[in-house]
């Protein structure tokens, strides 16, 4: 290559170098430029929901060391530094702070006191006690706005008061009940610990009650005056959840005298999880969390939620959230008769000894397909009610015969750190309809594949053998007169597989909202839509914490 060449392409290279490097001086400008128009939009959108509403009170507090403009609205309150001008005469623009008087669960005037004073004291100013979002947690935080006036403090704490009153779905006097026993006996400590501290700091009173067996919230919850409080509390496990929602909508039942119809209870539902997987706790709020769950209830979040009456021969057997059959069922038997193994070890040694005796149930299926969501469903839940009985006998109920390893029904998505998406993750807690997963018979390697995929994001029905259905009711009824025991698959070198005959009277194991209910007949299992209402919101998936080792 000659070296006129030589020059030529050194040129051409400098020349792209440089036109690269004002391109990306170019597009670092205009980066810059974007993002500060961005933020003067911002800017402009604050600027205008202030203006939009009537500023209540304004003043200068100091945030840290620097002292700031606050302006507070019916709805928010917001703080802007006060900052000098710069030498150019060019003011700094800084982003005001914003916080949300919904996620404001309590104020307080601060004081200087002196060891062992319990009263009085200087004032220094207020503090705002509020809710922050981490993911799906809800975090307490501290706003502290510092004024030496107590004038001027009483003036803002007064009037913060007043705004917080506003919030008519928030609680000030709830029923409490602690269960002691459920999984780790750790209920009343988290309770002590995490629970009351904020509703104290929220003003609510508390009326408790720990239960000392199983049906001692159902007896308290028919005898006590409820219009006396404003929500009802449950401090326990999925049983304690569940007993509790039964004992509700029976009690709105008795007081409206309606013995035949489920009616929806007055007062909402707050659930702090204390049990082993917090199945309707995580549903509602994603996480397995008391303090999230706490947070829920003095912010006064509701979510109207679906439930299901379990009947039996025209007999109400509970109302509940969801229902297992077949292996479900199974497995929960079995860990009932180990309930002397800590909680994780009991549900691994249940689910593998019901695997290893896996054997399906001769059944007849029925289910009544959902209409198509409403979108106000509230509007019409009595109508829906109302026409339960007539919609039984419509025939448009489809009916399978076959062996099943598993029958599902859930009403709710069912969210645990097991399964992040849920047992159900295509229903939700208010459509008005339940889930109908069918597990047909299948080989003992592709359901063990069929299980593990619930910890993962998907999949877990796209198998040959499993169906699902979106219903608003479903009939199971058991064919054969062969029930299900336990005595010799206890043994461990006892390969027999053949079932037991059934006695008349036997029952099968039926899982209900992780209770063990046996019933020898069939099932008639009905949707209610929104029939309960619980302190929470609508997640899409669980915060996953564990994994399941037992497979």
């Amino acid at each position: 290559m000659s070296e006129p060449e030589e020059e030529l392409q050194g040129e051409q290279r400098d020349s792209s170098k440089k036109k690269k490097k004002r391109k990306e001086k170019r597009s670092g400008k205009k980066k810059k430029q974007e993002k500060r128009e961005q933020e003067e939009e911002e800017e402009q959108v604050v600027e205008e929901e202030e203006q939009s509403e009537c500023v209540v009170l304004r003043g200068i507090f100091k945030l840290g060391k620097k002292s700031h403009d606050v302006l507070l609205t019916r709805t928010r309150l917001t703080w802007t530094p006060i900052t000098p001008e710069n030498p150019t005469g060019e003011a700094c623009v800084l982003q005001p702070g914003v916080v949300l008087l919904q996620d404001v669960f309590a104020v307080k005037v601060k004081r200087r006191r002196a060891a062992g004073q319990q009263s009085g004291g200087a004032v220094l100013g207020v503090a705002l006690f509020c809710s922050r979002r981490r993911g799906k947690r809800l975090e307490e935080d501290t706003l502290h706005l510092h004024n030496a006036s107590a004038e001027h403090t009483n003036t803002w704490y007064n009037t913060l008061k007043e705004l917080l009153t506003g919030f008519s779905s928030r609680p000030r006097y709830l029923k409490v009940f602690i269960n002691p026993s459920s999984h780790k006996k750790e209920a009343v400590h988290i309770y002590r610990e995490h629970v009351a501290p904020l509703f104290k700091m929220a003003d609510v009173r508390t009326d408790i009650t720990v239960t000392e067996r199983k049906g001692h919230a159902l007896s308290v919850m028919k005898e006590c005056k409820l219009d006396e409080y404003d929500g009802v509390v449950c401090v326990g496990g999925d049983g304690s959840v569940a007993e509790l929602c039964h004992a509700m909508v029976l009690r709105a039942q008795l007081d409206a005298d309606s013995p035949e119809k489920p009616v929806k209870p007055v007062l909402p539902l707050g659930i702090i999880p204390a049990g082993s997987t917090d199945v309707v706790s995580c549903s509602v709020h994603g996480v397995r969390d008391p303090v999230t769950a706490a947070l829920h209830i003095v912010l006064g979040h509701l979510q109207q939620v679906d439930m299901c009456s379990f009947s039996s021969l025209g007999q109400l057997v509970r109302f509940g959230f969801s229902a297992m059959f077949g292996f479900g069922g199974q497995s929960l038997a079995r860990a009932e008769k180990k309930r002397w193994m800590r909680s994780s070890r009991r549900r691994e040694y249940a689910l593998v000894k019901t695997l290893a005796r896996l054997r399906p149930e001769d059944c007849q299926l029925s289910f009544l397909p959902a209409k198509k969501p409403n979108r106000n469903l509230s509007e019409h839940r009595d109508q829906d009610q109302d026409q339960d009985a007539e919609s039984e006998g419509e025939g448009s109920w489809t009916t399978n015969q076959g062996l099943y390893l598993s029958i599902s029904i859930m009403s709710i998505p069912c969210l645990s750190p097991h399964t992040p998406q849920g047992l159900a993750p295509n229903t939700r807690l208010a459509n008005g309809s339940a889930a109908l997963i069918a597990v047909g018979n299948t080989s003992r390697s592709e359901f063990i594949k069929h299980l593990k995929r619930y910890s993962s994001s998907s999949g877990q029905f796209s198998f040959s053998f499993v169906e699902t259905h979106t219903v608003s009711a479903v009939r199971v009824r058991p064919r054969s007169m062969v029930g299900w025991s336990e005595e010799e698959s206890d043994e461990e070198g006892d390969s027999k597989t053949s079932p037991i005959i059934q006695s008349e009277g036997a029952a099968f194991p039926w899982n209900i909202d992780g209770e063990l209910v046996e019933i020898a007949n069939e099932v008639l299992v009905r949707v209610h839509p929104q029939l309960i209402t619980l302190y929470g919101e609508e997640v899409d998936e669980a915060e996953s914490t564990a994994s399941c080792s037992c497979i």
